[in-house]
């Protein structure tokens, strides 16, 4: 008989952390969910209208507004809290806003005797994963950033429509900086095992400099959804979802996750999105991707633009 019940803390229930609560009581993903955020109201509200769903899910969970004493015996805590990005601004131009915003969560959760494993979803999402762990004090294995699973998705997504392929079986990565300097992982982008490159040389209709734009596409998705609707949340939510599942249920699933470098690509004291091994435990391993040299020196600078807008984390 099982004795242990998965519990996930939420802390931020603005339209990232909602759409995340929905997803994940659609996929019975959890047995416990605490909702935490300074409108009570709005997140009391929350979970009651979730609670109403619950005879139309796979499984039962128990959703509640909570308060961080919660975080005692939670498995992950999520935090998706602080200002979102507007029209015209950056995911960098966030950064010390955030950070101020973090530290007083993490002081707080940490105050509570937390011992699982913290998932970032605010940008910009590597520095603030970084802030995280320098605050909680966690082995860096333990704190994870969404990274560019998003980045990966839309690109997965948009190779698919573009060689009329399911989504699910195009096997391609962004890598870097969850943000303007993130790159694309052509070399070892395929589908089905067959690389990109074929696929272009089979058929007439299919150009090269196609690819480009796709990729373009990928990198400003947030900015075009963020012109038309105000923000993104669907999406970042559904990539939450799976990374929570793979930690629950002990997947070893390879995701690109916001990561922390001691080393790997070269790079170290950096969080950056890159392909992870991900399990009950948290980040089993980074995979290490043998990149050409353009995609080298694309990481490279994507690494020093973070670490240049990393100050505001140096001061918490």
């Amino acid at each position: 008989m099982k004795n242990h019940v998965n519990r996930v803390v939420l802390i931020g229930t603005g339209a990232v952390g909602s759409s995340y609560a929905f997803a994940l009581l659609n996929q019975g993903v959890t047995e416990e969910l605490v909702l935490i955020d300074l409108n009570k109201e709005k997140s009391e509200g929350d979970a009651m209208d979730l609670n109403h769903g619950m005879p139309f899910a796979p499984g039962p969970t128990k959703i509640w507004f909570g308060d961080y004493s919660d975080c005692k015996d939670a498995d992950i805590v999520v935090i998706s809290a602080g200002a979102n990005q507007k029209p015209g601004e950056t995911r960098l131009d966030l950064v010390e806003k955030n950070t101020r915003i973090f530290k007083g969560i993490v002081e707080q959760v940490m105050a509570n005797s937390f011992d699982g494993i913290f998932l970032v979803a605010t940008n910009p999402v590597d520095i603030l994963s970084y802030a995280v762990w320098k605050i909680s004090g966690f082995p860096k294995e333990r704190v994870i950033g969404t990274g560019t699973i998003l980045d990966t998705a839309r690109f997965r997504y948009l190779l698919g429509d573009y060689f009329n392929v399911d989504t699910r079986n195009v096997h391609a990565y962004i890598i870097g900086e969850h943000g303007d300097t993130e790159l694309p992982v052509w070399s070892h982008a395929n589908i089905a095992g067959s690389q990109i490159s074929h696929w272009i040389n089979q058929e007439s209709n299919y150009k090269q400099e196609d690819l480009e734009q796709i990729f373009l596409n990928v990198r400003d998705a947030a900015y075009h959804i963020i012109e038309r609707k105000g923000a993104t949340y669907y999406g970042i939510a559904m990539g939450l979802v799976r990374l929570t599942k793979a930690l629950l249920q002990n997947e070893n699933s390879v995701l690109t996750v916001s990561a922390y470098l001691d080393g790997e690509y070269g790079q170290k004291d950096v969080y950056i999105g890159v392909p992870a091994v991900v399990n009950r435990n948290g980040i089993r391993q980074i995979i290490h991707l043998d990149l050409d040299e353009t995609e080298k020196v694309k990481f490279a600078h994507s690494v020093k633009i973070l670490k240049q807008n990393m100050e505001p984390v140096f001061k918490i």
